[in-house]
């Protein structure tokens, strides 16, 4: 992988950036995948993620680990909670075995909770589209987006997630201002 090497580790890759995004429930994921597709979006790969959220002062952190490979995701993210499209900055470390470092964590962080989904991912003019079957939680469509730190171009970037939120028929009803982590506590508490 290109990452690891240019880091003079070659246990991890830092990456970060700032993007939109915007999470919406879908009551057919069929429905939102034909639309998805019918746009010219191209289907990237179906995983299935596991991840842990660990409590701590601002922001979110988890650990993304995904079946089937041999590397995590260490994620740090400060986002807006808000309805519609949000801003966030994302900072991501990969990690290379991280059953030791996942056992270190626990010992250090106390564990917020654990969300596991099957995912779809597609990709459409610059725009990530992730279906999402999240356990306990139902069925998501979220969209993700990196943009620069200008304002004019932030709110071009919000716009174009509202238009494919119209253009996949996805009502502004659905929207969801929380994370996975957030319903997800929410839910454990019932």
């Amino acid at each position: 992988m290109r990452c690891r090497e240019e880091l003079a580790t070659p246990m991890l890759c830092r990456t970060e950036y700032k993007m939109v995004e915007l999470k919406a429930r879908a009551d057919d994921l069929g429905q939102v995948r034909r639309k998805t597709l019918s746009l010219g979006a191209h289907h990237v790969d179906t995983i299935r993620q596991t991840d842990t959220y660990f409590k701590v002062p601002k922001g979110r952190l988890k650990l993304r680990e995904v079946n089937g490979r041999d590397v995590a995701e260490l994620v740090y993210y400060e986002r807006e909670d808000i309805v519609g499209p949000k801003r966030s900055s994302v900072f991501i470390l990969e990690i290379e075995k991280p059953t030791i470092f996942k056992s270190l964590l626990k010992k250090i962080l106390e564990t917020q909770t654990i969300v596991v989904k099957q995912r779809e991912i597609y990709r459409y003019k610059g725009t990530q589209i992730h279906l999402d079957v999240v356990e306990k939680l139902g069925s998501f469509v979220e969209f993700e987006r990196k943009v620069s730190s200008n304002v004019k171009t932030l709110n071009e970037d919000r716009q174009v997630l509202n238009d494919l939120l119209e253009r996949l028929e996805i009502q502004r009803a659905k929207l969801e201002k929380l994370s996975y982590s957030d319903l997800a506590q929410n839910h454990n508490r019932k």
